[in-house]
């Protein structure tokens, strides 16, 4: 992503952020993604952590449109996209790392730290300013300002615990 991409994507998420948290919603990630025709990614969950539904998905794209059409802060043309982050998400926040401590995830950093750019193992926490990993028995520190992508990595424990979080919610409606 430019830079000049990333501060579009930045000033749409200050944009929207308000009116989708006061829906019941936290945004997790906005992103343009694609060459030519772009497409305005933006990846929410729910505050009481349900799964998100296609209503869910629905009714924040509405909202966004509407402030999107208002403010115009993309002056090329994209098409808007509005999801879950799904199973293997993004992390972004240091409260994510503290939320998936225990899960296994993979880092791209921007400049070589212990000589490597890619990291995978088991969040073991935050420490200050940086996450802890257990790299195969390894114990790193990656800080939070050179990671450039994380995510966590499809596992069975981690399919396993949001099928958990599924029947959790399924149960709690009843």
């Amino acid at each position: 992503m430019s830079v000049g991409t990333q501060d579009q994507a930045s000033s749409v998420s200050q944009l929207i952020e308000p009116s989708v948290i006061a829906m019941g919603y936290d945004v997790v990630c906005v992103r343009f993604t694609g060459s030519g025709s772009q497409t305005l990614q933006v990846m929410i969950e729910r505050q009481d952590r349900r799964p998100i539904t296609v209503d869910d998905c629905a009714n924040v794209s509405r909202q966004i449109s509407m402030l999107l059409e208002v403010e115009d802060p993309v002056p090329d043309s994209y098409v808007l996209e509005v999801s879950s982050p799904g199973i293997d998400r993004p992390l972004i926040r240091p409260d994510d790392y503290r939320r998936f401590a225990g899960f296994e995830a993979k880092i791209e950093v921007d400049e070589l730290h212990d000589g490597k750019r890619k990291f995978q193992g088991r969040i073991r926490g935050v420490e200050r300013e940086a996450v802890r990993l257990d790299c195969g028995g390894r114990e790193t520190t990656v800080p939070f300002a050179d990671i450039r992508t994380a995510s966590l990595v499809l596992t069975d424990d981690l399919i396993e615990a949001a099928q958990r979080e599924m029947d959790a919610a399924a149960h709690s409606e009843c």
